[in-house]
């Protein structure tokens, strides 16, 4: 699969996710329950309790996979995540979505070059993610070897940025 080429890097330029509006001066809370393309996240980040975490100072690094990335797991797999009872679960494998700080594309193609082609990345969680250039885009892989693609980068919010990404990262 082709990823997209990384976005520049401005403050003040509003993206578009999912047809969209994110801006800038939002928290990524405010923006995400704005992208149709990121519903079940959002329901995700709701059911854990997590909403006033990002919706808090940060800075966080938001690597966001979109409702089709979610439908890519074994069915019945986000049903299952969503029950009460695996609240832990849940919160594990979002929290693994996120870095703390504002890492930009050009922040993580130069960790990656520094990094002699790869770099890795502590999750809140506690896992890491391994990120690696492939062609102009960046790839991610979990703990299990799987891989997500960045589709859209940049995504700049007042608590941090979003990379839009096309699968599920899996924490080990």
């Amino acid at each position: 699969m082709t990823t997209a080429p990384m976005a520049s890097d401005s403050s003040s330029a509003i993206s578009y996710v999912g047809g969209a509006a994110m801006y800038p001066t939002k928290n990524i809370i405010e923006n995400a329950v704005n992208s149709p393309d990121h519903t079940t996240l959002v329901a995700a980040v709701k059911a854990a309790g997590l909403v006033d975490t990002l919706s808090g100072a940060g800075p966080f690094t938001v690597f966001a996979p979109t409702n089709a990335a979610f439908a890519k797991l074994p069915a019945g797999t986000v049903d299952t995540l969503l029950r009460p009872e695996n609240l832990a679960t849940l919160q594990s494998v979002l929290t693994y979505h996120v870095v703390a700080g504002r890492v930009t594309a050009a922040d993580l193609m130069s960790m990656i070059r520094a990094g002699g082609g790869q770099a890795r990345l502590v999750t809140v969680q506690g896992g890491t993610l391994t990120a690696r250039m492939q062609g102009s885009g960046i790839v991610l892989i979990d703990a299990k070897g799987g891989t997500a693609n960045v589709t859209q980068a940049n995504v700049l919010q007042s608590n941090g940025v979003i990379h839009v990404t096309d699968s599920v990262s899996l924490p080990g």
